[in-house]
C-alpha cells in the first residue's frame, strides 16, 4: 500500500484558484505531472505561471462545457505526458437560487458545471484509461505478468448541502446531489476495467467561494465554527491530502465512496434538543 502519485499523470480541473489550486500544487510537490486545467485564462497565468514552466506541468485553459474543449484537453495531456492516470474534477461553481422565481436560471447553471462538465470529463478520460490498460494488459500477457493493477482513478467533488436542506441553494444542493450519485454509478460501471471512482463533499472548508461569502459577510465565521464539532474551518491542504490518498494504492480497495471533509458538521441535528 503506497499513498504516492509519484509518476502518474493527473488532470486537475479549476486548478486556477481554491481547492484545485491547492490540489494541483500538492500533486506536482508529489512528482506527479500534472494538467492544470481552468475556463479563466487570466486567473489561471496569475496564480499557476510559476507553475508552467516546470517540465512536469501543463496550463490549460478552455471552457469544458463544450465537447470540443474536452477533446483538447485530453490530447493536450497525452500530447504531453502519453497517458493519464487521475481525474480530479474540482471545477465546481457555488450558486444561491431564489426557489419561487420562475425566471430563475441557477439550476440548470449548477447542474451545467458541477455535473455535467464533471461527467463529459470523466467520459473522454475513462475512455482513454481503458485503452491504456488493454495495451498493456496485452504487453503483460507477454511477460507471464498477471497481477491487476488499477487502470486509473477519478476523484469528483461535492458539498454537504447535497444532504442538507436550504432553499437559497436549492441549485447547488441539487447539482452536488446529482454529482454523488453519478460518482457510484461511475464506480459500477467502470470497475470491470479497474477504474475507481470516488468523491469528496467538502464543507467548513476554506474554498475560494467561502473565502468570497466570508469577506461579504464576516459573521458567517463564527455561526460555522458553531456548527462544526471541531470548532475551525479546515484547509484546502488538507482536502488535497485527502484527494491523494483516494488517487493513490492506499485506497485500491474503495470505489463509489463519498468522503466527508467537514470538521463533522455533517453529524448534528440543526435542532439539539432532546426531543423525538
Amino acid at each position: 500500500m503506497s499513498f504516492s502519485v509519484e509518476g502518474k499523470t493527473a488532470i486537475i480541473t479549476g486548478a486556477a484558484s481554491g481547492i484545485g489550486h491547492a490540489i494541483g500544487r500538492h500533486f506536482i510537490d508529489q512528482g506527479a505531472n500534472v494538467v492544470l486545467a481552468d475556463m479563466s485564462d487570466k486567473r489561471l497565468k496569475s496564480t499557476c505561471d510559476d507553475l508552467g514552466k516546470l517540465d512536469n506541468v501543463r496550463l490549460f485553459v478552455g471552457d469544458l462545457r463544450e465537447r470540443l474543449t474536452v477533446a483538447n484537453l485530453l490530447s493536450t495531456t497525452i500530447d504531453a505526458f502519453d497517458r493519464v492516470d487521475i481525474l480530479i474534477n474540482a471545477a465546481r461553481s457555488f450558486v444561491v437560487t431564489d426557489p419561487l422565481d420562475p425566471g430563475d436560471e441557477t439550476v440548470d447553471q449548477a447542474l451545467a458545471q458541477n455535473l455535467s462538465v464533471a461527467l463529459s470529463v470523466s467520459r473522454a478520460v475513462a475512455r482513454r484509461m481503458i485503452s491504456q490498460a488493454r495495451a498493456e494488459e496485452g504487453a503483460a500477457e507477454d511477460r507471464n505478468d498477471t497481477r491487476r493493477r488499477d487502470a486509473g482513478t477519478i476523484v469528483n467533488f461535492s458539498s454537504v448541502a447535497a444532504h442538507r436542506t436550504q432553499p437559497e441553494l436549492l441549485g447547488y444542493s441539487i447539482s452536488t446531489a446529482a454529482a454523488e450519485q453519478m460518482t457510484r454509478t461511475l464506480a459500477v460501471a467502470l470497475a470491470p476495467h479497474h477504474i475507481r471512482v470516488n468523491a469528496i463533499a467538502i464543507g467548513s472548508v476554506m474554498s475560494a467561494s467561502l473565502k468570497d461569502h466570508l469577506g461579504e459577510h464576516p459573521d458567517y465565521r463564527d455561526s460555522i465554527l458553531h456548527g462544526t464539532p471541531l470548532a475551525r474551518i479546515g484547509t484546502a491542504q488538507e482536502v488535497a491530502e485527502v484527494a491523494q490518498f483516494l488517487s493513490s494504492s492506499a485506497s485500491g480497495f474503495m470505489t463509489g465512496q463519498v468522503l466527508n471533509i467537514d470538521g463533522g458538521r455533517s453529524l448534528l441535528d440543526a435542532v439539539q434538543r432532546p426531543a423525538h
